[in-house]
């Protein structure tokens, strides 16, 4: 049986080229068959820069003996011009849904390049970088009954639950605040929330974890450890779960789930209040 050929995949921007990768891996994502060489092409504002990334698109398509995949979100139509003078597949994502909204919305776009920069002076953007910042400063417990108040989501779990890399995400990419508070053992023994806690109940979202997986995140921080061992991870999740149905807490169960998931479970779950675009 022949091997499934390398295919080059390109992410062409003439910005930072973040819309054209999170796109393209969502589709290349359907095809875990298929094999992928990413290259990025972020900046290609001009048509010397065109021209010179559609020469290391031919160069890919002789290397691999098959025509390169290109993503682009190019709107300058002479740049775009010069990189399809190389033989590849190209998803143009601008081209497929600039003119259907022109079309729907009666007016012509401005067709400029970077437009998408203009979001740093955007009261969105201005959210984001003060999430992410609120995220940082109240990680791990690390929070006054004050500054909770502040949060729109406040996550409880076990440590190395997922805690921490789901704030971070709901900040980044959704410019939600969101705090989070590790449940210890001597939570467990006053078989109660923490006192701070209670009075925003209806902030608090639960994640928990399988204990075999758990026990194998901790071992890469503290191999051999109490803290570490299969035993003790059983019942710190067990007792975990225990509180957060007593205390009504919604919780999602996250050993099989992306942080995409996740975070997506979470603000439908939790009302929380996301400025607009």
């Amino acid at each position: 049986m022949t091997d499934t050929p390398r295919r080059t995949v390109f992410f062409v921007s003439d910005g930072t080229g973040i819309t054209a990768e999170t796109l393209g891996h969502s589709l290349l994502a359907q095809f875990p068959e298929a094999k992928f060489r990413q290259v990025r092409a972020p900046f290609v504002d001009d048509i010397d820069k065109a021209i010179e990334c559609a020469a290391q698109i031919r160069d890919a398509a002789l290397e691999d003996g098959v025509r390169p995949i290109v993503f682009s979100t190019l709107v300058n139509q002479a740049t775009v011009d010069a990189l399809h003078k190389a033989d590849a597949l190209f998803l143009d994502l601008f081209e497929r849904f600039i003119g259907p909204l022109e079309t729907e919305l009666g007016q012509r776009s401005t067709h400029a390049v970077g437009r998408f920069h203009g979001i740093a002076d955007s009261t969105n953007y201005k959210h984001r970088i003060e999430a992410i910042n609120f995220a940082m400063a109240h990680d791990d417990g690390i929070s006054s009954d004050g500054e909770l108040a502040e949060a729109d989501v406040i996550l409880v779990g076990v440590s190395r639950s997922g805690k921490t890399p789901t704030s971070l995400y709901l900040a980044m990419q959704f410019g939600v605040k969101a705090a989070n508070y590790p449940l210890i053992p001597e939570d467990f023994e006053r078989n109660k929330l923490p006192g701070e806690l209670h009075k925003y109940r209806t902030k608090l979202f639960g994640l928990t974890i399988a204990p075999e997986r758990l026990s194998q995140i901790r071992q890469e921080r503290r191999p051999n450890s109490r803290y570490a061992s299969l035993e003790n991870c059983r019942y710190e999740i067990d007792a975990a779960q225990k509180l957060m149905r007593r205390e009504n807490i919604r919780w999602l169960e996250s050993t099989t789930k992306s942080i995409e998931e996740i975070s997506a479970t979470i603000l439908q779950t939790v009302r929380v209040d996301r400025p607009d675009f």
